[in-house]
């Protein structure tokens, strides 16, 4: 039996064979998945994990792909999806949530709770999972200011937790979790206003209506801001804004993200993001370094 069956016959109908990626991404394209996974226990991502290690298959772990541009030409190996482990619990002014649970849906649920510290993460479009693993942040704020801990399972299927000061973390950036699958985290808040929560969530929301293009497709913001700047106001001062390769195009709205506005490629958005940083270095000798992670091969 090769791996694909066994995996289907372990998972059932929580494993597809080749699985369009462009229904897991919120770029909404890209190539298929040769197995796409939804691993919900320990026992499970054990499992998974064991037949890569011994089969030697390529594994990535995808929450909501808020973050990812997959190629065209798809990705062998196995994507595992937290989207199902998706449990939220409160105990005082504590809140613990699996891997796959909308990160909005926790700022929520403290809002209304009246625990303050993450009311500003509001509308992040990331699961919990996905927030932990780069340190996701907006308006000031950061996933790990109020994280306590997240558990873990390695390579090797062994578990572990990590508390947040053994963990090395700057901005859209933590240290030793590549090798990691993030099951669950643990955040502390602090008490607060509930009025001034409920008002600063829903003055986050609107701003992100307001000056992002949430209705097109994307990614959030494409590069990770450089020092001392916005990478959104050297693409407009590059004269970049409305760019666009093929269906894809350099938002008018917000500089810093790239829409797939028509029926996108992938390949268009590796493309216009070339483009972009060719630009912008040539004009201000400023690098811009991508904020969303690639899988796959692109020309």
């Amino acid at each position: 039996m090769d791996y694909k069956q066994e995996l289907k016959t372990f998972f059932k109908d929580n494993c597809l064979l080749d699985e369009p990626m462009a229904r897991h991404t919120t770029y909404r394209t890209g190539g298929k998945a040769e197995v796409y996974v939804y691993p919900k226990t320990r026992e499970e991502w054990s499992f998974v994990l064991k037949l890569a290690e011994t089969e030697n298959i390529p594994l990535r772990i995808i929450g909501f792909g808020s973050n990812i541009l997959v190629s065209g030409k798809g990705i062998g190996g196995i994507v595992c999806s937290t989207k199902r482990m998706n449990q939220v619990t409160l105990d005082g002014e504590h809140i613990k949530a699996e891997a796959g649970a909308a990160l909005d849906k926790v700022c929520e649920m403290a809002c209304e709770a009246g625990l303050a510290g993450m009311e500003k993460l509001s509308g992040i479009p990331g699961s919990v999972g996905g927030a932990v693993y780069m340190n996701a942040g907006a308006f000031g704020q950061e996933t790990f200011d109020c994280l306590e801990y997240f558990d873990i399972i390695d390579r090797e299927g062994r578990p572990a937790t990590l508390l947040k000061e053994e963990v090395k973390h700057a901005y859209r950036k933590v240290e030793g979790v590549q090798d990691c699958i993030i099951l669950s985290a643990g955040f502390k808040l602090q008490k607060g206003e509930f009025t001034q929560l409920i008002e600063s969530r829903n003055t986050v929301l609107h701003k992100r209506m307001e000056k992002q293009p949430l209705e097109f497709p994307s990614a959030g913001s494409v590069f990770k801001r450089p020092a001392n700047d916005y990478a959104s106001r050297l693409i407009d001062d590059t004269g970049l804004r409305g760019l666009s390769v093929g269906g894809a195009k350099v938002s008018e709205k917000h500089a810093g993200f790239i829409v797939n506005f028509n029926r996108a490629t992938p390949q268009d958005i590796k493309t216009l993001m070339d483009v972009v940083r060719e630009k912008v270095k040539e004009k201000h000798g400023v690098e811009l370094e991508l904020e969303q992670i690639l899988w796959g091969d692109f020309d």
